[in-house]
């Protein structure tokens, strides 16, 4: 038996087991209700059949003589009256209402005076509109009753008062509310099993249908087919849990998406990396493995040539393993701007200062452009030059020689623009997007130089880290310009707000 079969049936004996109870309990509340409604229905038949006996009586015999009971002429009458209907029990009271007589053991009464008010109420009221009155055996539990007045010579002597529910009457009515109880409790016990079992049986191949369903969809989702979604189940509470099961498939497609695409932007970046460490390495080895093979064959200017070259080899490697360093503790979140005031204008003229050098060997002109005295910017000094010396490497290994890069500074509201300007060979519009992604490296067809890319990536991480962002506008063949914005100290920068 399958884990799906032994769940389903455990489904359909709860269903079944709530269904049962609930029904047994409307049972107990329908057999208590119609008890109680029967008592009430006998009580109004009893009334209407038995409510003028105290009339007839009243009206047929004499029962008082001289103001008192004539026990001699009523006493039989009564007594067969009682016999002919064991419910009634025949009382006569006076005006005040006290018992004057009755045919009952003396020692079953408990009351010797009814509630006269209810006698005279009940003998004006309609017969939906009559009172409930004592029973002198039962004190404390009003019964139905009938009554009627006596006139003697024209003057009101009395009255006759006959309770219609005695005790005999209740014990009879116990026994059969009794036995009702036991009849109604057996049909409903055995109905409510039977409408539990159809129910169940009902609701189990609805719900656990329904739930099959789902579970072939998320089975199928998870050998493998990232398509599958629950469909139908729009509403209540299986609708919530497609609802839940489509946006959290819909999560985990995206994310392995991403993760693959991560996956191959890391092996891009690897086959990138091993590419740019190994031909530095490369070439130390070589001129290395020279030096050591014809070190008695070389001259001196041989030699210097072969050391500067392996120097340069060093210096691009050093170069490489610590932009990827800072890269990875920019990426893990291990960096916390450590922000100053500075003059920018002054960091960008030093910078442009140590790239001198660099610039007069390929005749490349370096000029700093900037309006008036500018204020001093809030930002990470060495991040900020960090962010200068990547932009411009970027901008002297896309420069052919002849060329120029600018620095250009603008004051703004909110802060201090910064513009870095070359005259390249230019980023082509498709691949703007792309310049800043960690793991790209664009294919450069007009100049030998390449690259990792991660400088670019670098520059917008530590921008980030300032809230600051970076534009880049470029055509092919007439040079590039980036450009992002620092902070005045108490300046909020607005970093979507270019002029």
């Amino acid at each position: 038996m399958s884990v799906r079969t032994i769940n389903g049936n455990r489904l359909f004996w709860k269903i079944t087991a709530v269904f049962s109870g609930l029904l047994i309990v409307l049972g107990i509340v329908f057999v208590a209700i119609a008890s109680r409604f029967s008592k009430s229905y006998y009580m109004a038949a009893h009334q209407e059949l038995y409510g003028d006996i105290a009339r007839h009586l009243a009206t047929f015999t004499q029962p008082f003589k001289n103001g008192k009971p004539d026990t001699s002429v009523t006493h039989d009458i009564i007594h067969s009256t009682m016999v002919a209907n064991p419910s009634v029990e025949v009382y006569l009271l006076d005006t005040a209402g006290n018992i004057k007589d009755y045919v009952v053991p003396d020692t079953t009464v408990q009351m010797h005076q009814v509630n006269i008010d209810k006698v005279k109420q009940w003998i004006g009221a309609t017969n939906m509109q009559r009172p409930l009155g004592d029973n002198p055996k039962q004190p404390g539990e009003p019964g139905i009753f009938s009554a009627a007045p006596v006139y003697e010579n024209g003057h009101l002597v009395g009255y006759v008062y006959a309770v219609l529910a005695s005790e005999k009457q209740k014990a009879i009515l116990h026994a059969l509310d009794n036995n009702l109880y036991i009849r109604l409790a057996s049909y409903m016990f055995y109905a409510a099993l039977v409408v539990a079992f159809i129910v169940g049986i009902v609701t189990f191949f609805l719900i656990t249908d329904s739930i099959c369903r789902i579970a072939g969809v998320v089975k199928r989702f998870k050998e493998g087919d990232y398509s599958a979604r629950i469909e139908g189940y729009d509403k209540g509470n299986l609708g919530m849990l497609t609802s839940t099961f489509n946006e959290m498939a819909d999560v985990i497609v995206d994310n392995i998406d991403k993760i693959s695409a991560t996956d191959r932007f890391r092996q891009e970046l690897i086959a990138n990396i091993s590419h740019d460490l190994r031909t530095p390495l490369s070439i130390m080895q070589g001129y290395v493995e020279t030096l050591m093979m014809k070190k008695d064959q070389l001259d001196a200017k041989d030699i210097e040539k072969y050391l500067t070259i392996v120097y340069d080899s060093n210096r691009k490697l050093s170069v490489l393993v610590e932009q990827l360093f800072q890269y990875a503790r920019l990426e893990a979140n291990l960096v916390t701007p450590q922000k100053e005031s500075f003059l920018i204008d002054e960091l960008a003229s030093d910078i442009l200062s140590s790239y001198q050098l660099k610039a007069d060997t390929r005749n490349i002109r370096l000029h700093l452009d900037k309006s008036g005295n500018l204020p001093p910017v809030f930002a990470d000094l060495a991040l900020t030059e960090r962010v200068f010396q990547n932009l411009l490497d970027n901008a002297f290994k896309f420069t052919n020689d002849g060329g120029s890069v600018t620095v250009k500074l603008t004051q703004s509201k909110a802060g201090i623009k910064v513009h870095i300007i070359d005259t390249g060979i230019g980023i082509a519009a498709e691949e703007q997007s792309l310049i800043f992604e960690r793991y790209k490296q664009l294919k450069k067809e007009h100049t030998s130089q390449k690259g990792m890319g991660i400088g670019l990536a670098i520059v917008k991480k530590i921008l980030e880290l300032h809230q600051a962002s970076i534009d880049v506008f470029s055509e092919p063949g007439k040079g590039t310009t980036f450009r992002f914005e620092l902070p005045y100290k108490n300046s909020p920068l607005n970093v979507n707000a270019f002029a």
